[in-house]
């Protein structure tokens, strides 16, 4: 691969080549410039590159063809920039940076923005400096923001580590940082919280970019408080109201497709039907599993998604590339097709039903017709961080049962279930009536609400928190186990079954970690996560071929949700209304305060 060189080191090359005293290495031909700056596309366009970068583009570059120039004939096809996601996390795809990114160069991404939170709540600013490391060894532009929020919310879960202000400030400083991750812990922001405030002071004197998450309906004072705090951009929006007042006030609302989290539609109308100025928006995809990247695509499945909602085109490929490139600042390298970017594009026949059909990345092919041409060697992760899944004893199915308040007579309790919301991050506070039945309280197969669990694991405690949660559709003895579950990462089960719950926990407990789907007593789909009970070491189409399995076993179960597993991986998450379970507990998000789950 082309080292990616600064501007400036190179910038006598690129002269040279424009003014046609030395040839370029790749010259393309004949393609279509989708200009992203004026929004338009030119046709006739020739493309001369040199040292990874544009040097010329425009009509007729045969002045810059020589004897030994690669000469790539576009035939026609649009020449589009290489594509951006960002906001993502590389964990949430259960695979390494480097299997990320062997995933997505086929589907025309050639750049991300990562928050690699969720390793950072289990290994701390060694997890953060390995990933960063990882992304800096690759061919194209992988950018990482340092987590602002481990724990997500202090007081209401424990991760097995922590940041200080000090950390994201020593973090600021390394190559390869782009900014400061989410800001979740959105009720800091607006109480003045000195570590929160701190952690926003270090990035805008590093002079980068704060990252936002304002998961709240709330568009009153602590909305207003929370963008005085400093956040820039905020994927948490999922109404056409959200997107319009945070582009309104300067924040750039990222409007995201992931595996689970449908949130475009909603918002898009912002600019469809509003008529806002999109150059304040972006696209992302926040959370996607490797069986969505290798089956169905990255961004250029977010791309074919918003413009069958309506989104022009251009419009929508401006909204992933310049947009987000001006957003993190980074803009003079990468976003557009100009002089001095980086040679990153795609050629494809198509914008609307867009296809990556030759992806090159600092002026080197790196895929055609969906395959990558390129070799990615895995990235070696020491033994200790495939070592963090301590639970301390074997889960037995009592574990699994509430059991209501001693010298209860009541037949049935008022309780607090967890309801999800298809395709939506986002839970409902559900409250109803369970039954009880000799002192342990039951779920209820009627309201579709199931047994619901978390069991610690990072310190070997043994303690299990119970619960419930509506919207599975279990119809069958069941359960799934994962030691995914944002952002704290303890262990989260869900079942209709205990005595398939404790199977399902003690099968990760022998393998270490992961994810698992129990069937009647019977372990049908697995998907082993050794890298801080996140990430897989196998290559990319492997974990993607285990976690459709594991989809299609929970639709076995009798799920019909369309990604059922990021919706138990997020049940965890105790910064999203509106209702979550931690280690400590249930949680009010709407109150950030603990609540008993029946009373």
């Amino acid at each position: 691969m082309v080292k990616r060189q600064a501007w400036h080191e190179v910038a006598t090359h690129l002269v040279d080549v424009a003014m046609g005293r030395v040839p370029a290495q790749v010259v393309i031909r004949n393609g279509q410039w989708v200009n992203v700056h004026t929004r338009e596309v030119i046709p006739h366009t020739d493309i001369a590159i040199t040292h990874g970068r544009i040097a010329y583009i425009g009509p007729d570059a045969a002045y810059c063809i020589g004897a030994s120039t690669q000469v790539i004939d576009a035939k026609g096809r649009y020449l589009v920039p290489g594509l951006l996601d960002a906001h993502m996390h590389v964990e949430s795809s259960m695979c390494t940076v480097t299997e990320y990114v062997r995933a997505v160069i086929p589907h025309g991404t050639t750049g991300f923005f990562a928050d690699p939170h969720e390793i950072a709540n289990v290994l701390g600013l060694a997890g953060v400096r390995l990933m960063v490391d990882e992304a800096l060894t690759m061919p194209i532009n992988v950018f990482v923001q340092v987590p602002s929020c481990v724990p997500s919310a202090p007081g209401l879960e424990t991760p097995g580590a922590t940041l200080t202000p000090a950390d994201v400030a020593e973090a600021m400083q390394w190559q390869g940082i782009i900014g400061l991750g989410e800001m979740m812990n959105f009720p800091a922001v607006f109480n003045n919280d000195v570590n929160m405030h701190a952690e926003m002071a270090a990035t805008m004197q590093a002079r980068k970019t704060v990252g936002g998450h304002y998961a709240n309906p709330d568009l009153g004072r602590p909305f207003h408080a929370y963008l005085a705090g400093g956040p820039a951009d905020d994927h948490e929006g999922t109404t056409e109201k959200d997107a319009i007042e945070r582009a309104r006030r300067g924040m750039r609302p990222m409007l995201r497709l992931g595996s689970a989290w449908f949130d475009v539609a909603a918002q898009v109308t912002a600019i469809t039907e509003k008529k806002l100025d999109p150059r304040g928006f972006i696209l992302c995809t926040d959370d996607v599993h490797a069986g969505t990247l290798v089956n169905e695509g990255h961004m250029d499945r977010v791309l074919r998604h918003a413009v069958g909602l309506g989104l022009d085109p251009l419009i929508a490929i401006q909204m992933m590339t310049l947009n987000t490139a001006q957003h993190f600042g980074v803009d003079r390298d990468l976003g557009s097709l100009a002089p001095g970017r980086y040679a990153d594009l795609v050629l494809t026949t198509d914008l609307r039903n867009f296809t990556a059909e030759l992806v090159i990345a600092a002026g080197e092919i790196v895929a055609d017709s969906g395959k990558l041409l390129i070799d990615l060697p895995p990235y070696p992760y020491p033994a200790p961080m495939q070592q963090t899944v301590k639970l301390g004893r074997a889960a037995q199915p009592d574990d699994f049962q509430l059991r209501a308040a001693p010298n209860e007579a009541r037949t049935r309790l008022t309780a607090h279930v967890i309801g999800i919301i298809e395709n939506q991050a986002p839970t409902r506070h559900v409250t109803t009536n369970l039954p009880v039945v000799n002192g342990i309280v039951q779920p209820d197969p009627t309201q579709d609400i199931a047994r619901l669990a978390l069991v610690e694991r990072h310190r070997a405690t043994g303690d299990v928190v119970n619960g419930f949660v509506q919207g599975f559709g279990f119809n069958t003895p069941c359960a799934v186990a994962a030691t995914v579950a944002h952002d704290s990462h303890h262990l989260l089960v869900v079942g209709t079954d205990t005595a398939d719950m404790a199977l399902a926990v003690n099968t990760l407990e022998k393998v270490g970690r992961g994810v698992v789907v129990v069937r009647q007593g019977k372990i049908i789909a697995l998907v082993e996560l050794p890298i801080a009970g996140l990430m897989s070491t196998e290559r990319a189409e492997i974990v993607a071929a285990k976690s459709s399995r594991m989809v299609e076993a929970m639709w076995e179960c009798g799920c019909e949700l369309n990604n059922a597993y990021m919706q138990l991986s997020l049940l965890g998450l105790v910064v999203i209304p509106e209702l979550r379970i931690s280690d400590l507990g249930l949680v009010d998000v709407t109150q950030f305060r603990h609540i008993p789950v029946v009373e």
